[in-house]
């Protein structure tokens, strides 16, 4: 299957590009394209990952209705609304959803379950991550007593999200919202990593949006996929070490190792890395939601 880096299609308008996805407005609802873009500490690679964007699709639509019964979601039913639009665009097949035009939030949901990452890396010089305090000793990969909710804010394009404390999300969008995300991501978390370590997956951590939609808050864009989410397999969990992982860590790690300051532009992706890549997001979708 061809990879995507972008879509143009005249007839829909001009899209709003996002760092991965494509956005088209079609009046009462949007049309979502998830391409093969891939982005690393909010830089967008110059590289696609083939079939990237359509694992992403597939994983967030499986998601988004498993989760149905804990929050509403932005998935309208896409298929055979579409019909007419794949057989003029058929790169758009099995990238594309429509969804309801939901207000986003100006926060970003993210739930650790283990510590690693910018995680550890604040709590390494603080004791703490987002304002909450955390047991002394703990270390790369290590399990957290319970799931945290540790927002942060939503950076531009080439910039980098700031990880903030539950009260200033509160001083952003409201003391009742943040709340009700808070309480909604960390029981999506919580749902996904029983069903998950059943197939023998962690999820160490995820990161979710949410949006407004006549007045209720809704769960949009993507969920608890590889772009989104740390997935280390059950099997050779070890603390104190870098875990295996079925996600963008290895390009993480790649750009680290030759010294990119993470700013733009960012560095070419040798092909190994591109298709090491490809074969883990595949290889989470086949775990995760085998066909």
């Amino acid at each position: 299957m061809a990879t995507l880096i972008e879509t143009n299609c005249t007839d829909l308008g001009v899209p709003k590009r996002g760092k991965v996805r494509d956005i088209y407005d079609l009046g009462k609802y949007l049309l979502i394209v998830t391409t093969d873009r891939l982005s690393a500490f909010d830089v967008v690679l110059p590289d696609p990952i083939p079939a990237k964007g359509i694992v992403l699709n597939n994983i967030s639509i499986n998601w988004f209705k498993m989760m149905e019964d804990i929050i509403g979601h932005h998935l309208m039913g896409s298929e055979a609304l579409l019909t007419e639009t794949y057989k003029k665009y058929p790169e758009l097949m099995y990238r594309s959803v429509l969804v309801k035009k939901a207000n986003p939030l100006t926060v970003e949901c993210i739930v650790r379950g283990y510590l690693t990452g910018s995680g550890l890396k604040e709590y390494k010089a603080t004791g703490s991550v987002c304002g909450i305090k955390l047991p002394p000793g703990l270390t790369e990969a290590s399990r957290l007593p319970e799931p945290i909710f540790t927002p942060s804010t939503k950076a531009k394009q080439g910039e980098h999200d700031e990880n903030i404390s539950f009260e200033k999300a509160s001083g952003m969008i409201g003391r009742k919202a943040a709340e009700e995300v808070r309480n909604a991501s960390l029981a999506i978390y919580k749902k996904a990593c029983a069903y998950a370590e059943a197939r023998g997956i962690i999820i160490a951590d995820t990161k979710l949006e949410f949006g407004v939609y006549l007045g209720k808050i809704i769960l949009i864009d993507e969920v608890l996929t590889p772009d989104s989410s740390r997935f280390w397999p059950k099997d050779g969990y070890q603390e104190g070490v870098t875990q295996r992982s079925f996600d963008k860590q290895g390009v993480r790690d790649y750009l680290k190792s030759i010294g990119w300051d993470e700013k733009p532009p960012a560095p070419r992706l040798p092909q190994e890395v591109i298709a090491d890549t490809t074969g883990k997001y595949m290889k989470i979708l086949n775990i995760l939601f085998p066909y």
